[in-house]
Formats: C-alpha cells, sequence, structure tokens
C-alpha cells in the first residue's frame, strides 16, 4: 500500500508519517495484504515487521486477516514490536453497510486479526449489496450466490449515511480510533462531511502518475481528510485478472 499525500496536519517537511484529524500519525509507506496467500500472510507479515514496516492494510474481503493476525502476533510476542508502534487498518465490505452488520463486521476482523482495535477502519467500496452470514460465506466476496444459474451481485439499497453513523459507533466505542473510505469522489465526501459527527480522517483511492486525480487530493486536502494511494506504480493487478481490457471487465480490487 504505498505513500499517502500531505495532510494539513503533517509537519512541515516531515514525509514519514502523517497526521490524521483525530492527531494520530500514520506511517506514510505500509504493506497492502492483498492477493497475499493465506499460506505466507503470517510468515509475510511477520517478516515486513523485521523489515521495519509498521503499517498494514488489511481488509475482510482480502480473506487473510487471521493469518496476517498471526504473524502479527508473532512478531510482538518476539519483542520485535509493541503494538503501540503498530498502524493496522481494516476495511468494511459492501455485504455489511447496515448499522447492525457493520458493527458485527467490525468484531469479527479484530477477532481474526487478534485485536482489541484497528487504528483505521474503512468502508471500502460506496456499494451496498444483500447480506451473507458469516456462516454462509467469508469473506462474501462480490456474487451473492456463486452457486446459482445465473451468479450475479444483489444490490441492498443502504443509504450511506446509515453505514457512516455505524462507523462513528466503532470509533466512539473504541473499536477503530480513526474511520475513513475508499474509492469515493468528492461527491460521496461532501454527502457524508454535511451530517458527520465524525469527519472521515482518510481517503483510500488508486493514485499513480497514471492516475493523479488531482482535484481530489486538493479537494481533500482543503477538508482536511488525509489520503492514501494504492497501486503507486500502476494497477499491474488488473493485468493479471484480465481485467484490464473490455472483455475482462470485473469488480474492482482494494
Amino acid at each position: 500500500r504505498g505513500g499517502l499525500a500531505p495532510s494539513p496536519a503533517a509537519p512541515p517537511g516531515d514525509l514519514r508519517r502523517v497526521r490524521l484529524p483525530s492527531g494520530d500519525a500514520m506511517p506514510s509507506v505500509g504493506l497492502g495484504l492483498w492477493k497475499v496467500s493465506r499460506a505466507s500472510s503470517a510468515d509475510v507479515c511477520y517478516e515486513a515487521v523485521r523489515a521495519g514496516y509498521r503499517c498494514f492494510d488489511c481488509a475482510c474481503d482480502y480473506g487473510n486477516e487471521r493469518e496476517c493476525g498471526e504473524g502479527i502476533r508473532r512478531a510482538i510476542q518476539e519483542g520485535l514490536v509493541r503494538r503501540e508502534d503498530l498502524w493496522i487498518t481494516s476495511k468494511l465490505w459492501n455485504t455489511y453497510h447496515r448499522r447492525a452488520h457493520a458493527i458485527a463486521a467490525c468484531r469479527r476482523s479484530l477477532q481474526d486479526l487478534g485485536l482489541e482495535y484497528v487504528d483505521l477502519y474503512m468502508i471500502h467500496f460506496p456499494i451496498s449489496l444483500k447480506f451473507v452470514p458469516f456462516e454462509k460465506r467469508y469473506p462474501p466476496e462480490w456474487v451473492h450466490d456463486p452457486e446459482a444459474p445465473n451468479p450475479r451481485m444483489e444490490e441492498d439499497p443502504v443509504p450511506l449515511r446509515e453505514t457512516w453513523e455505524a462507523m462513528e459507533e466503532l470509533h466512539s466505542q473504541g473499536l477503530a480510533r480513526n474511520i475513513g473510505v475508499c474509492n469515493m469522489g468528492t461527491a460521496m465526501l461532501r454527502d457524508i462531511l454535511s451530517y458527520a459527527r465524525v469527519k472521515p480522517g482518510m481517503l483510500q483511492v488508486e493514485l499513480h502518475p497514471y492516475n493523479t486525480q488531482q482535484r481530489l487530493v486538493r479537494f481533500c486536502r482543503e477538508a482536511g481528510i488525509a489520503v492514501t494511494g494504492f497501486s503507486n506504480l500502476g494497477a499491474s493487478s488488473y493485468v493479471e485478472m484480465g481485467a484490464a481490457t473490455r472483455a475482462g471487465a470485473r469488480p474492482p480490487g482494494p
């Protein structure tokens, strides 16, 4: 997970950390865990801590939070790092946008990661899909019923405000020190800012020389929202997945 656009609160010239509206300082370079296999996730996270990484970008949808938690826990137990030295991010998946589901989803991620709180919890996509119970399939991914004759996404029209107020509740309960959003533009950000008691501390979007999103980044700077860029060297992952052509189009990644 690549770099951050420095926020207005960041100390002048300090590119190592970015301060969020809460005052918390997030490392400016982190390790994204998308597409890291379950079999290797624990070792990848453990070795990343040994190499100096302190920021880890996780998500329910990546399907490896339990294994990532094992690697982080091993590093802590061996004295390589303290929990308070780490920044752990997780994300709310599309099927859990209703208030009750959002609370349960965050708790499930915390359970898998073996943590009492995450430093940042984010709405992964501004897309609300029909709920899939944990015991039926976890993570549920994009398609509601893979066994159906015509597998497809099935939407559930949850108001964004309901989801954001659930995020605020997670923040007030101490389960998420900071809350934010991913893959949103200025219209949705303006909507959230119009009613938020706790405004988004972070926006995560694809950001690289081929997709600079300068106006969006400028809006966030003016609104005091930090920006995380993923796929900082270009979104080559979509080429591997066959999604970089019109014929191979499919729902996006992180």
